[in-house]
């Protein structure tokens, strides 16, 4: 036992979310083809080119996001996305997954923290507690959490399940893997967290993402939102792979990796990173995912701007790949 004081959770009150106002309803999620101004770059057609080959060629499709997509109302862009193949694999923090699982249950997610830290309630909410339930029974069965929440919210189907990116993941066949700091989520102040439960399901999903990386030899990887999380789980996973690729005489240099976010980088960014004594060295999207990984071989982008704008754009000209011509009309 410690020997320090710790925080006594049981008494704690938690309110329930009938209570709680939602700044993010489900109705706010954007229907597909929403009218939305279209994202240019100059580099935007060569990504577009490589993922169309990595599908072809049957290679990873990695997604590893933040939860500001779900937060935006991008669930539905991709779900059919995944649907219809284009992501082999969706990675996500907790947060992620707690934006998920609200929007499937209780319609809407979302909660202002300068409202409810003031009041002491910030993240307190009965419902989401559930969660924690499903990281024991993750923990237990040796399943992922993304997994056992994908599987949980489809075959409940509550009201707003069809939003839900981890069900689509779960009916899709591929993982949702979920990538937790203790400490981090709302549902880490609640009395029936179980931390080391939390640990065993958020570990396993990591290894789960370090075998779909050990893969990714032609593939593509796609960071998009996360500024640490994503590089450093990224970063260790390819570390395991390459280790285990270099003891049989193989290699994975050779695959694309894209960083999509609102932080800005200097035109120049392909030079490399600054030195250590400037802020942007320690801007992990940049020198882990764009630079020191791909190295070897393999080629990097780098796209700044909303979500609201990427996401959909790369929605609209994957579905326009689809077709022979490469530019159908989308019917929705």
């Amino acid at each position: 036992m410690t020997r320090y004081r710790t925080f006594d959770r049981s008494r704690l009150r938690l309110l329930p979310l009938a209570e709680r106002q939602h700044d993010m309803a489900a109705d706010d999620c954007l229907p597909l083809a929403a009218p939305a101004e279209p994202f240019e770059h100059p580099d935007w057609n060569e990504l577009i080119d490589r993922l169309v080959a990595a599908r072809r060629a049957g290679r990873p499709i990695v997604l590893m996001t933040g939860a500001h997509p779900i937060k935006l109302g991008l669930s539905r862009y991709i779900n059919d996305l995944i649907a219809r193949g284009w992501i082999s694999h969706v990675a996500t923090n907790g947060a992620g997954v707690i934006h998920d699982f609200e929007l499937a249950y209780f319609s809407g997610s979302t909660e202002s923290v300068a409202r409810y830290i003031r009041a002491g309630q910030f993240g307190l909410w009965q419902e989401t507690s559930r969660l924690n339930e499903l990281a024991c029974s993750a923990a237990a069965a040796g399943d992922g959490l993304g997994e056992t929440v994908g599987r949980t919210i489809l075959d409940e189907s509550p009201p707003g399940g069809a939003l839900s990116v981890a069900a689509a993941a779960y009916r899709a066949g591929i993982p949702l893997t979920c990538h937790v700091g203790i400490g981090n989520d709302i549902v880490h102040e609640h009395p029936n967290c179980d931390g080391g439960a939390w640990g065993a399901a958020s570990y396993t999903d990591f290894l789960i993402f370090a075998a779909t990386i050990e893969q990714i030899e032609g593939g593509v990887f796609l960071n998009v939102g996360t500024a640490v999380m994503g590089p450093e789980v990224y970063l260790k996973a390819l570390a395991m792979s390459r280790n285990v690729a270099h003891q049989r005489g193989g290699e994975i240099r050779r695959f694309t990796t894209a960083v999509f976010d609102l932080a800005d980088l200097p035109s120049d960014w392909r030079r490399g990173t600054p030195s250590k004594d400037h802020p942007q060295y320690y801007y992990r999207p940049w020198k882990t995912i764009l630079e020191r990984t791909v190295a070897d071989g393999g080629v990097s982008y780098f796209f700044r701007g909303d979500h609201r704008r990427t996401i959909p754009t790369l929605w609209r000209d994957l579905r326009r790949s689809e077709s022979p011509a490469g530019a159908s009309p989308l019917i929705v």
